[in-house]
């Protein structure tokens, strides 16, 4: 099986759901493009509505902090134990631990309550136990964001093209890897580096962008509009990188599960070529072509500069953002609820322990899901998009300026649409 857990589409969703939400995707897009507001409505300078200081106290209070860094360390611990002394094959915790609770659960408690693993992250902790020294070197602006967006594809290439990507050896050392270049870089450069080469944070941080939980230009916690959040995404070189990394490694999830691809994989084996370099040639494909039809679309107007038509990529990235996480809950949902549970209870030492198939047992319900998730995704991102189009774009090319982007959306959602019934 090309996944560590066995697979995303373990339920496709039926052909007749997949037409209907590819027909309202494509309705509301080309809505929003005609009739749609003419100004921009979003700014992430607005500040949010306050929450008592009473919470943001302590949020910050060092109390706080040198708690949960304790904690973070202590579960680190009791994982890492675990998955030594427990049972060494499938009813091992680590997998589930790292695909479900790490890949899918950071993403939910980020859009829940913000970029969470700056204070989760275990290199964090252990930076702050070590007073925080470092060699006080300076982060290279131009690195940006390329080095957490190859940490996520050398996650996704974990999980989805690697030989067996359910073994514990492989996980394990994936993890000491991951640790000693986080923590080397946090030697080499403090904090900057965690906060933008470390995969993990990067992508909280990203997924924390359609949060309604933001700080104020005080640092105070304070609830707002997602959609004045969205465009605080930090523009760095990598960021796009970042995206179709999480984007087409989601969109490659279900279609290597396709009866298709498998069957194309075993004869190329049996020929004498490697089912991995195929995955992987698949896997950076898919990646690759979700960077460059953004890259092209977003660079497809008239009336700016060379300088500015260099710059929009960045500048349209946040749009992606709930596309992104729509792909994520539609493809592992089931996962997080249901493998989930699984989990914590072999972490707790109680394998036999009853799971509750919530999603899996009502599958209507969960089609629907699966379906919403694409098509408010794919909404949110067309209106981030325009609104943003709004802004940076000149008067007269506002709306044929957008259409290419417009269109590569809709091809995005028609495509994870396809691939949730095929697979």
């Amino acid at each position: 099986m090309a996944h560590g857990l066995g697979g995303s589409a373990d339920l496709p969703i039926p052909y007749t759901y997949a037409l209907i939400g590819a027909a309202w995707a494509l309705t509301f897009t080309f809505a929003v493009v005609a009739l749609a507001w003419r100004t921009p409505r979003f700014d992430a300078a607005r500040p949010g509505r306050p929450l008592p200081q009473w919470v943001t106290r302590a949020v910050d209070a060092p109390a706080t902090r040198w708690t949960l860094a304790a904690a973070t360390l202590l579960f680190t611990g009791w994982v890492a134990v675990s998955t030594f002394v427990g049972p060494q094959d499938s009813g091992n915790a680590l997998p589930g631990v790292f695909y479900v609770l790490l890949w899918v659960g950071l993403v939910a408690l980020s859009v829940l309550l913000g970029p969470v693993w700056r204070v989760l992250s275990p290199v964090r902790a252990l930076h702050r136990f070590s007073g925080g020294r470092s060699l006080g070197r300076t982060y290279p602006a131009a690195l940006g964001y390329w080095p957490a967006a190859a940490g996520l594809f050398a996650f996704v290439w974990l999980e989805l093209a690697s030989p067996d990507p359910g073994s514990l050896g492989a996980i394990r050392t994936w993890l000491l890897v991951y640790l000693a270049v986080t923590v080397a870089g946090a030697l080499w450069c403090g904090t900057q580096w965690c906060a933008r080469a470390d995969p993990f944070e990067v992508y909280s941080v990203v997924a924390s962008r359609v949060s309604p939980l933001r700080r104020n230009s005080d640092g105070r916690i304070a609830i707002g509009n997602p959609f004045d959040h969205l465009p605080s995404l930090p523009v760095r070189p990598g960021i796009v990188a970042v995206l179709s990394v999480l984007l087409g490694s989601t969109a490659f999830d279900s279609f290597s599960a396709t009866p298709q691809f498998r069957g194309f994989v075993d004869d190329l084996t049996d020929s004498g070529l490697g089912a991995t370099a195929v995955r992987t040639a698949g896997l950076a494909l898919f990646a690759c072509v979700v960077a460059a039809t953004f890259w092209a679309a977003a660079r497809c107007t008239g009336g700016v500069d060379a300088r500015r038509r260099r710059e929009l990529p960045g500048l349209f990235a946040h749009s992606l953002i709930p596309i992104v996480i729509g792909y994520v809950f539609a493809h592992y949902l089931t996962y997080l609820v249901e493998r989930g549970q699984q989990t914590v209870y072999r972490l707790l030492g109680q394998p036999d322990a009853e799971v509750m198939y919530v999603l899996s047992m009502h599958p209507a319900v969960l089609a629907t899901l699966k379906v919403g998730f694409v098509v408010a995704g794919h909404i949110a991102g067309v209106v981030a998009a325009h609104d943003r189009a709004l802004k940076v774009l000149p008067a007269r090319h506002q709306l044929t300026g957008q259409l290419a982007m417009m269109l590569v959306m809709v091809g995005y959602t028609f495509t994870g649409l396809y691939l949730l019934f095929g697979g």
